[in-house]
């Protein structure tokens, strides 16, 4: 069952929440929309649901135009990041609710609700109302709801926000197999890139209502097609700067230089856009091939694992994040080191010049 935009256009008065959309999600795999809070995302999944009409295109699921047919005409199961549930049902009940709509028998209503209870942690839960769960218990219920009705199309509103850590890893790991096999489509908003990442499947990367690249979400985050898409896929953001290809050598910040030995030496010559991930700059040279850059540094984030350093680059800040714990701290003059060979370049209207 696959699911299309087809120049889908939605406007409120004088505001266009969502610029002309022709896509075309998977069925057999995760449909990830990734991109920060107001790109769209929630707006797109209304439209897909049917609480919102286009005001303009065509919404079509399963071979057929449903652009104006409701929601309650539709088989569509929705979790958003606000759980909701319904207050005077037990946990039990606000599971099976979808299940007594469609009038299924008492024995098969047990097993499903038993199945994705056992599944989300909730069977103890189950003789309780909302009021007497936490936010992540609360969560879970409206998640299991959700999986439990078996829907063709499942919208996943950043469902896994108000989880503890633990929980957000495990079902993070779980809700692509949970899925798999099951002929629904699934989309799932996330304003994460980790998150995307982790969930692998299909990704639209999303910026102001504008849907800029959507494929194998290994590939998006590997060879975006534009800058935009390379921000949007970046946590931490992407570092980037204006520099000038001349021969051989490119250089930024009219400081800082290397030699060009890829596909990259093939460019005209001339100001481009370079952009790199923070994982790709460290306080330690790793072998002769990096770069040094040279910055005060203005914040440190460090953590059991890595250190993430923010640092003054000119007229910009860039961020360094790297394995371990380094001594660096607040107001130092620190000399980084970066892997040109990890850059990536974009043109003068912010497409990637493929190397």
């Amino acid at each position: 069952m696959t699911l299309e935009f087809k120049n889908v256009v939605k406007r409120v008065g004088a505001d266009t929440h969502i610029h002309e959309t022709s896509v075309q999600l998977r069925n057999d795999n995760f449909n990830i929309l990734l991109g920060a809070t107001l790109s769209g995302k929630t707006t797109m999944m209304q439209l897909m649901a049917g609480l919102e009409r286009p005001s303009s295109g065509e919404v079509w699921f399963d071979g057929k135009n449903v652009t104006g047919v409701a929601v309650q005409k539709r088989n569509v199961s929705m979790v958003h990041q606000q759980f909701i549930n319904y207050p005077n049902f037990s946990v039990f009940e606000n599971i099976a609710s979808p299940l007594r709509v469609a009038r299924m028998t008492k024995t098969e209503i047990d097993n499903r609700v038993g199945q994705v209870a056992e599944m989300l942690k909730l069977t103890p839960m189950l003789g309780r109302r909302p009021s007497e769960l936490s936010g992540g218990q609360q969560q879970r219920t409206a998640l299991a709801r959700a999986l439990v009705k078996e829907a063709d199309l499942v919208l996943l509103d950043e469902p896994l926000a108000n989880l503890d850590f633990k929980l957000r890893e495990e079902l993070r790991e779980e809700l692509p197999k949970l899925f798999h096999d099951r002929g629904c489509t699934v989309v799932y908003a996330t304003s994460e890139p980790t998150e995307a990442l982790l969930l692998g499947g299909y990704t639209a990367t999303l910026h102001e209502g504008r849907i800029t690249q959507f494929g194998d979400t290994a590939s998006v985050y590997r060879q975006p097609h534009d800058l935009e898409t390379a921000r949007v896929f970046s946590d931490p953001p992407m570092n980037w700067a204006a520099g000038t290809k001349k021969g051989d050598s490119f250089i930024i910040n009219d400081k800082v230089d290397w030699a060009l030995t890829g596909m990259e030496k093939s460019f005209a010559d001339g100001p481009y856009t370079v952009g790199i991930r923070p994982h790709h700059i460290g306080p330690v040279a790793h072998d002769g091939k990096t770069v040094p850059i040279d910055g005060q540094v203005l914040i440190t984030e460090l953590s059991g694992s890595e250190s993430v350093v923010h640092f003054d680059f000119g007229s910009q800040t860039w961020v360094s994040q790297s394995r371990g714990i380094h001594p660096i701290k607040v107001g130092d003059h620190t000399r980084f080191y970066m892997d040109p060979a990890q850059c990536l370049y974009f043109g003068a209207d912010h497409r990637r010049i493929a190397a």
